[in-house]
This record gives structure tokens, sequence and C-alpha cells, in this order.
């Protein structure tokens, strides 16, 4: 019955159906006809792919590490050059660990070795968690201040993988971050040295954190940053217009004289000048400093942020400096003493390293044969003669070594660079602020005494005012009982050596 009915139903809805779709059709194409075609839409020019003379230009730029701007390879790094500054990263991380923990580690009584060992992972680890927060930006934050840079980076913003051409063409601006960052851990790792044995972990965690900020970042702003009060390389503007290539006021000078200082206030170990205090194992001293020397070419050649002749230059003259004041120290002890010994060897070794990194890469060989002659010598006198004569305990001689010859480099730095190794010397900025005329007429050295009079100043006062705060706070040293049965198991509950 209902398919009957729907049967006869369907004839008459198929003809309202025809008539309302044609009435439809008819009144859409009276509305098309009528209403104008629209316009086609623009297609926007493919652009202009690169010009054989573009793609050279950045080929050539690349090659000679300069500014690619032009050319049509802008905002990339470039592969050779992020390569080899990675692992100049890492050689100068392996600086801190193993070499200068196993070089620390050495120098010291055994029951002191992990207390120094701790210490330098703990550099490691802390002033990581800093420079991510806010000290990479404090120090190449760009747009800051001559003394400090700005907060345009902080917690790493916007460090991302593309160059930061304020400071290198060619390597990513997080690969130049942590390459720096690497210098930021050594620095107060190399105070340790000073109060071995006998300065609690705590003070030391805390006094290494506000020193990261009263000492550090500013001065390798001043130093290093791009708009910095003493970088005469790089700000055409600089009021002190002095150079260091790779760390000689900015590392070894800062750390040196804090070290003095924090060790006098500290004061003595107990039984200094008593009890033997002779180094646990030259063994792991001497391989400590084999990783240092192997290290300290990131720090070095690696301070050209590029694979170039600059670059080239700097490990020449750093293998060279080194070898001479290594042959030089232990000489020197056998003309006096009658032997040379495994610790002249390493000493003169890291002397010549420390005296030759604010220079290595604005000398030439000449210059780095005078630098290792002077670096055999004179951090020997006050390693022996000098400490012995005043009686203050720079335990492991970060005085003599780092304060003495990175102050020593940074003045001869003054008298030996020369345009012929590195044309920055007499560049773009060099001429605007001046820098070029010292190079050529010989006034550099002046300018040199300027920064490092202002780095001692620095960090001789904020580490006085440190030392004394953190002693207010939670007390520097532990009890004489603590410190006389070693730190390694009354601050860190374990021992370098079990003997059964």
């Amino acid at each position: 019955m209902t398919a009957n009915i729907m049967t006869r139903r369907t004839p008459l809805a198929a003809i309202m159906a025809a008539l309302l779709l044609s009435g439809s059709a008819w009144v859409t194409a009276q509305d098309t006809a009528a209403a104008p075609a629209p316009a086609a839409p623009e297609v926007a020019a493919a652009p202009a792919a690169p010009s054989v003379e573009d793609r050279i230009k950045g080929l050539e730029a690349y090659i000679n590490n300069v500014d690619p701007v032009g050319s049509s390879v802008t905002g990339v790094a470039g592969p050779g050059h992020n390569g080899f500054m990675m692992i100049c990263s890492a050689l100068v991380l392996f600086m801190t660990l193993p070499g200068l923990a196993l070089f620390y580690g050495g120098l010291v009584r055994k029951k002191n070795v992990l207390s120094v060992i701790a210490q330098c992972f703990a550099c490691a680890g802390l002033v990581t968690i800093l420079w991510v927060v806010c000290g990479y930006t404090m120090v190449f934050g760009e747009g800051g201040s001559p003394f400090m840079g700005s907060m345009k980076h902080l917690f790493m913003e916007g460090v991302t993988s593309a160059p930061d051409t304020n400071y290198c063409y060619w390597v990513s601006e997080n690969v130049f971050a942590m390459y720096q960052l690497m210098f930021a851990i050594i620095t107060p790792a190399l105070i340790v040295g000073a109060i071995a044995e006998r300065m609690k972990f705590s003070a030391v965690i805390l006094f290494i954190t506000l020193w990261m900020f009263a000492v550090y970042f500013p001065l390798a702003h001043m130093v290093w940053g791009v708009d910095g009060y003493m970088n005469g390389v790089w700000n055409g503007s600089a009021s002190i217009k002095a150079i260091d290539f790779a760390g000689g006021t900015v590392v070894h000078m800062s750390s040196g004289w804090s070290a003095l200082v924090l060790c006098l206030i500290l004061g003595k170990r107990n039984g200094f000048g008593r009890v033997p205090m002779a180094p646990h194992s030259m063994v792991l001293c001497a391989i400590g400093t084999g990783m240092l020397w192997v290290g300290w070419y990131g720090f070095n050649a690696g301070s050209a942020l590029a694979a170039d002749g600059v670059a080239a230059n700097a490990f020449t003259t750093t293998t060279i400096a080194t070898a001479v004041a290594c042959f030089v120290w232990p000489l020197l002890e056998y003309i006096i003493r009658g032997k040379a010994s495994i610790l002249g060897f390493c000493s003169g070794a890291v002397a010549g390293l420390v005296v030759v990194t604010p220079a290595c890469g604005f000398i030439d060989i000449k210059g780095s044969l005078v630098i290792g002659l002077l670096a055999g010598s004179v951090p020997l006198l006050f390693c022996t003669v000098i400490k012995k004569k005043f009686g203050y305990d720079d335990a492991l001689d970060t005085f003599g070594v780092h304060a003495v010859g990175g102050t020593m480099g940074a003045l001869i730095t003054g008298f030996l660079a020369t345009e012929s190794v590195n044309s920055n010397l007499v560049g773009t900025y060099a001429q605007t602020n001046g820098l070029d005329k010292l190079i050529t007429g010989g006034g550099l050295w002046i300018e040199q005494l300027k920064a490092m009079g202002l780095t001692i100043v620095l960090a001789v006062v904020a580490t006085a005012v440190i030392a004394y705060i953190v002693k207010a706070v939670i007390g520097l040293r532990p009890s004489a009982e603590v410190e006389e049965e070693g730190l390694d198991t009354t601050e860190h509950g374990e021992a370098g050596y079990e003997m059964h």
C-alpha cells in the first residue's frame, strides 16, 4: 500500500523539483551575466636566482673569513669554521676536565685530591647555569654599556645557529656562546690552586658565584665585548685601546690576582712551613700538564674564531713559546740546584702557555721565542724566591704562574704585536680609535698598562669584599680537625685512594 502511494506521487514531485532547479539556474545565469568578471590574482615574481658573481663573492668571503653581506650566503654558518670552533670548545673544556683537575689533583696531598677535582667539576656545572641564565648576555649582549652587556640574551634568548656577525661571520652564535662558556668555566677553577686543601666546599661555591658577577662578567665584556671599554681591536670608540687575544687579562690576571688576595685572607694551611706538603703524585700532575697543553690549542688558536691564518699563527706561536718555557724552567733548576725536576717541566709548560695567551694571535715566531724565555724564568723567580721571602701560602702557585705570567704577557704583547700577522690591528675599528697608530708608533704598551691596572684593581678589591662577605655569612675554613683529616672524607665522604 505504501509503495503504491509513493509511486503515484513521484512524477509530480519530479516536475516541481525540475521547475525550481531551472528557475534557480536562470537567476544565477542572469546575475553572472550582470556582474563583472573578477580580476585575476597577481602572481608574485619568483626571486631571481643568485648570480655567479654573488656565489663567488660568498665563497671568497667564506674562505677569507670576512663579512658575506651582499653575497648569496648571508645568515648561515660555514661548516668548516663551525666545526673548528666546536672542536676548540671541547678542547677548552678538556683543559678543566680532566686537565686542570689532574694537574692540581696531583700537586696536593692525597687526602685532598678529590676536593680539588670536585671543585673543578663544580665550576663546570655552576658556571654553565650562570652563563645560560644571564652570564652570556652580560658579556656579549651588545647595546649595553662599555662595562656590561645588555640583557637581550637572558636565558640565551635569540641565541640560535645563525652567526652573530658582531663577533664572527661564519660561526653559529650558539657555538660561539658555548666556546666562551668554556673560558668562563676554567677561570674561577684556576683560583682553586691558591686556596687548595683549606677552604670549605660551600664557601668555594658561594665565592665563585659572587666572583663571576663582580669580576669575570664585567671584565670579559670590557675586553671582548663589541662595545667594551678596553676592546681596542673591535670597538672603534674604546676608551682603553688594549688588546688581549685569548685571555691574559680576562682569565689569567683576574684569577691570579684574586687567588693571591683570597689565600692571604684565608691564611696558611695548618702546619705550613713545619710539615712536608709535597705533591702526592707527580704522575697525575704530568698527565694533567700534557692535557692542558693539548687543550690550550683550543684556547689560543680557537680565539681567532675561525680556521684561518690568524688561528694558524696562534697555533704556531703557542707551540714555540710553550716548548721553550718548558725547557728553560728545568734548565735553570739544573743550573741552580743540579737537578731538573718533573715539576719544573710542568710548571714551565704551563707558564709558557699563560704568558703567550694574550699575544699568540698578534706576534710572530721571533716574539714567541722571547716570550718562551721570559715565561721560563720570571715565574720561576716568583714561585721560589719571592714566595719564600714573603711567606704567603699560594698552595699550587696560581699567583706565581697565572698572575705574574698573565701580567707579563699582557705587557709584552704591547711591545711584540705586529700587523704583519694580524691585519685586524690596523683594520677599520683600529683606525677609528687610533690603535693602528699605536701599533706602528710603538705606544701600545701604555694602553696595555692601563688595562692591566684596571684588571688588578677590579680583581683585588672585588675579591677582598667577596671573601669577607663569605667569611661573615658561612665562614671560609673548616675546623682544624677537619683540615687535618683531609677534605676528601670530611667534605665529600669519599677517599681518593682505598688502601687495603
